[in-house]
């Protein structure tokens, strides 16, 4: 078995653990949540390795429960019963640190549970970002930016060709060493089962596998972008039809018409409770000005490997498309700057005033309010001067509120402050 590799989500689970008597860690399939959660569980119980696991627990739910903690219990959203037993056994035991659950689906809104407020932590985990392989630095850290510190002087060793690597290989925990032509077995035979089979469990209805491709095709190719759904629709080769079946063909589900908004909706919410999706979500700053801001979500994958799959992009490809290789990059950024700043307790957002007349790629911002501007820039030169115009801008002329640092993200090699006060950070030099 491979050695566990160190992961960003440990220091919090160890915190999670000490607080309260459970732990619910969720993240996509593949992402590392079993192996992490081991690291500190004394016992498991695996439940996609236990059949007719409620009947199980309704007769004997200490088969389930029982044993040596913390005690993990893996996959808990195929026994949803499980939820409460292990609500119920944290009340009377009254100790932190019982319980680890780990998911990588969320079970539908009409499941019914009780709260677990108080009893229950939840800590969301991804794919690796870079400076959890080892390919950044991490010299300059998101910690010091938002207690607003300066950063020093850094140099990454990732190269563009090797960031389309990056791009294409991810951040999976199964992939660590393995090139680029393994990623893409990988990753088609990953998506063929995502497709194929887990959104038909997780939604409990037929689907045409066909379709939910041209969908998940369809929002990979709008990846970084504030899309509305209807958008990713007509893409797909659909419309925004909202009329309902009519009654002689009620007993049809929604893909027998064509892919239309109304049909979409099932996959859109299957994907987000598999944790595929991660999208990015407008900031509503107090602003300076009477500027009317975009509410549309900007569009990601939950790791930029899988947009690249679903469009067949090898990192040969990618460097000859440059605009495309531009947007996949701004999602390796994203993916691993949301993964610092939930270390941070802090969250990402996007800027984007309606019309699309002046945009901000991404904002951090902690639970005081305080923020950073980020804008990324796979090139360097003028794309870096745009970005630090747009950055200035946004803090100059249109946030009311200071920001604790501007900075953009690069495919480059050095760190650095530019005279006009905005940082140069490579992407192979950031962490958490």
């Amino acid at each position: 078995m491979a050695e566990y590799r160190s992961r960003i989500a440990d220091a919090q689970l160890d915190l999670a653990l000490d607080a309260l008597g459970a732990v619910l860690i969720e993240g996509v399939k593949g992402c590392g949540k079993t192996q992490t959660a081991r690291q500190r569980a004394v016992s498991e119980i695996l439940l996609d390795r236990v059949p007719d696991g409620d009947q199980l627990l309704a007769v004997n739910p200490g088969l389930l429960l029982d044993g040596p903690t913390p005690r993990l219990i893996d996959e808990w959203q195929r026994v949803p019963a499980v939820w409460d037993a292990v609500r119920r056994g944290v009340d009377d035991r009254r100790d932190p640190g019982q319980f680890i659950l780990t998911g990588s689906a969320t079970p539908a809104d009409d499941v019914p549970r009780h709260s677990g407020s108080g009893r229950f932590a939840r800590l969301r985990m991804r794919p690796l970002t870079l400076a959890e392989l080892g390919h950044s630095t991490s010299k300059i850290s998101l910690a010091r930016l938002l207690a607003g510190e300066d950063v020093p002087s850094a140099v990454s060793e990732i190269s563009v060709p090797r960031y389309a690597e990056h791009v294409v290989t991810g951040g999976w925990p199964l992939l660590i060493g393995r090139g680029p032509d393994e990623a893409a077995t990988y990753l088609q035979s990953y998506l063929d089962s995502l497709i194929e089979v887990d959104i038909l469990t997780v939604s409990g209805t037929r689907r045409d596998p066909r379709r939910v491709r041209r969908f998940l095709h369809s929002y990979a190719q709008l990846t970084a972008h504030p899309a509305k759904v209807a958008t990713i629709v007509q893409r797909a080769g659909g419309g925004d039809d909202r009329s309902p079946l009519p009654a002689s063909r009620l007993g049809e589900v929604p893909e027998e018409r064509g892919l239309s908004r109304w049909a979409a909706e099932p996959y859109l919410d299957a994907a987000r409770r598999l944790m595929v999706l991660d999208d990015v979500d407008a900031w509503s700053p107090n602003l300076r000005s009477r500027s009317q801001l975009v509410e549309t979500p900007k569009r990601h994958l939950v790791d930029p490997s899988l947009a690249a799959a679903l469009m067949r992009c090898s990192p040969q490809r990618l460097l000859e498309d440059l605009e495309t290789f531009g947007f996949l990059f701004e999602s390796l950024v994203t993916r691993d700057v949301r993964v610092y700043a939930q270390d941070n307790d802090a969250e990402i957002y996007h800027y984007r005033e309606a019309g699309g007349r002046f945009e901000v790629d991404l904002i951090v911002e902690d639970r005081d309010g305080n923020w950073i501007g980020i804008e990324v820039k796979l090139g360097g030169g003028h794309s870096i001067d745009a970005g630090a115009g747009s950055l200035l801008k946004l803090a100059s002329a249109r946030v009311a509120k200071r920001p604790l640092a501007l900075m953009v993200v690069t495919g480059g090699q050095y760190s650095y402050r530019r005279t006009d006060g905005v940082y140069v950070v490579p992407l192979g030099c950031l962490g958490p």
